[in-house]
């Protein structure tokens, strides 16, 4: 563009000129001259505009020139790192791209398909950002990205793609359902009609789960607990929240259910494993790892409101009777949104909230499957931790992957607490006690009441010392099945004395010198273990007496469905006959 310079103006002679030509000119007046010199002016401010606004163009031009150069540079830089699985870095470099993106829409000017364009770059900036951070299990910030992504083009497959599985991973299957099926529409042309079918299964069969609590673990059990565990929903069941009699708040059954029923799945929030190499090295292995599984408890708290959220709920120990009952729907993954804790939480009362709550896997009221078997392992399952101990409990506990499901061991009726036993509970009372004080408490369940209320008794005694000292396993049964008799001890209370002393009737049915001299005197083993698992429910000591006795025996098939029957006790409704029987080995 080529700008006309002005002429060269010279006000004082033309002010003279104007003065000194009288006689040829008529004088201008002062009017005429303002009016001049405001045109010769305004030519001078324009050509200036024009100049000043062309440099701006250029300034401008050279600045989008400048910003999409390093734009580019960034989203190679992350797209690189994205498929180097490099996740904390991908995120930082994508919050840089995604901060320069957002910026040149919001001030500068651009024309519509430049606009248009800078939309589609950070929508995909976006989806790419929360990929990485689901990867860190950064869940809640990768939701926020899927979500801001949403909003700038509603149909974003890649954004859907991503919320679809981070919100699979929140257990939130209705809603991961509902976002796959939208990804449908475009499955197709992006070439990921098999991916998104595989999720869009997953997540029918987990909300099947999640709504049935049907679960099946048969085919992995059979197949020798090889591979990997298979994929389970969080489920709860006729369950919830009170005040308990034995200690703060319990989880109570709300209908009758029979033995083997499921209780709730639910995934730990926190979970550390390892093997302890031998028993003078345990002690401190267990620090290290105990000290692992504070770090990752602290990282899930930093990172997802609903973990502080559920931690806040959970006792530390203080103050039992004045905490808050919370509803068990809290602890549905479907409540994500529903309330946020601002409570703080320090190092102090998170140390004492994992102390009080924390279970170990290898436990006498838990079985371990897959690979985790055979290892020590600690970990955080919020709603299973309102489950409170006795010694005469109604559920056990069965661990697969990070999963705890929990499951009646005999038949419960609505309304009762349901219990685990967090120590042996084939003990004798003065031992049972023992155990107590070492966890922090003094059991008051009906088992303790009944045998304190028996501990006069001289004969009980000399039974349980003479045990001690090695006393004949067979004569220690018989003097106290005779007692018993004489005390008109009746049902549960025969299970619970027999329980104490349960080494010596395993002892006494494994022998077959013991059983020659006793074992016409003596109830038959099958009796016995049935009155045992009617007061303390099914453990595997007490199928393992049966399973022995049965097999030295030419029993038939109706016989052979007794430990059926208390395998699912001991394992609950997770598998069918077949693979209980492999389970059991029978």
């Amino acid at each position: 563009m080529t700008v006309t310079k002005p002429p060269n103006l010279n006000l004082n002679a033309t002010l003279k000129e104007n003065t000194t030509t009288e006689v040829t000119k008529k004088p201008k007046s002062p009017s005429f001259l303002v009016t001049k010199i405001s045109i010769f002016l305004g030519l001078t401010l324009t050509h200036h505009q024009k100049i000043r606004t062309s440099n701006m163009r250029e300034d401008e031009q050279q600045q989008l020139q400048t910003a999409e150069e390093l734009m580019q540079q960034l989203r190679s830089k992350a797209t690189e790192l994205l498929l180097r699985e490099e996740w904390k870095e991908s995120v930082q470099v994508y919050t840089q791209f995604i901060g320069l993106c957002q910026s040149q829409i919001t001030e500068t000017k651009q024309e519509a398909s430049q606009l248009s364009k800078l939309k589609k770059s950070l929508c995909l900036a976006l989806s790419n950002r929360a990929e990485a951070r689901s990867r860190l299990r950064d869940f809640d910030d990768a939701l926020r990205d899927c979500e801001q992504a949403l909003k700038i083009e509603s149909s974003h497959f890649k954004a859907l793609l991503c919320k679809g599985k981070i919100l699979l991973s929140l257990n939130r299957y209705s809603m991961a359902l509902d976002c796959f099926k939208e990804t449908l529409v475009d499955a197709q042309a992006s070439g990921s009609l098999e991916t998104v079918n595989g999720f869009l299964e997953k997540s029918k069969k987990l909300e099947y789960q999640s709504r049935t609590g049907a679960l099946d673990l048969s085919d992995w059990i059979l197949n020798g607990l090889r591979g990997k565990c298979p994929e389970l929903a969080e489920y709860i069941g006729a369950v919830q929240i009170s005040k308990s009699e034995i200690s703060g708040r319990g989880l109570f059954a709300t209908k009758n259910v029979e033995a083997g029923t499921l209780f709730l799945v639910t995934k730990a929030i926190a979970t550390e494993r390892g093997i302890l190499s031998g028993e003078n090295s345990n002690e401190n292995e267990q620090l290290v790892m105990w000290k692992n599984f504070i770090d990752k408890v602290m990282e899930s708290i930093s990172k997802r409101q609903r973990t502080r959220h559920l931690i806040s709920i959970l006792s530390s120990g203080d103050n039992e009777d004045e905490v808050e009952v919370p509803d068990v729907s809290a602890f549905r993954p479907e409540a994500e949104e529903r309330r946020s804790s601002n409570e703080k939480l320090d190092m102090g009362k998170i140390l004492s909230i994992l102390d009080v709550n924390s279970l170990v896997e290898d436990a006498i009221s838990a079985k371990v499957l897959g690979k985790n078997k055979g290892l020590y392992g600690v970990g955080l399952w919020a709603l299973a931790s309102f489950i409170n101990h006795s010694c005469s409990p109604n559920a056990r506990r069965v661990h697969v992957g990070d999963y705890i499901i929990v499951h009646a061991s005999r038949d419960v009726k609505a309304g009762k607490e349901i219990t685990f036993a967090y120590f042996d509970m084939l003990l004798p009372l003065e031992k049972r006690k023992e155990m107590s004080k070492t966890w922090g408490f003094h059991c008051k369940c009906k088992r303790c009441k009944f045998e304190e209320g028996m501990s006069s008794k001289q004969e009980l005694s000399e039974i349980e010392i003479g045990l001690e000292r090695g006393i004949d396993a067979g004569n220690a049964v018989f003097r106290l099945e005779e007692n018993m008799k004489r005390w008109i001890v009746r049902g549960k209370e025969k299970g619970y004395l027999r329980a104490s002393i349960w080494s010596a009737y395993a002892e006494t049915y494994g022998s077959e010198r013991l059983m020659k001299r006793w074992g016409k005197r003596i109830p038959a083993a099958e009796a016995v273990v049935d009155s045992v698992v009617e007061a303390v429910g099914s453990d595997e000591r007490m199928l393992k007496v049966l399973i022995e006795g049965l097999k030295g025996s030419s029993c038939g098939m109706p016989e052979m469905e007794r430990p059926i029957k208390l395998g699912k006790g001991l394992y609950g409704k997770l598998v069918k006959k077949q693979a209980l029987k492999s389970l059991l080995e029978i």
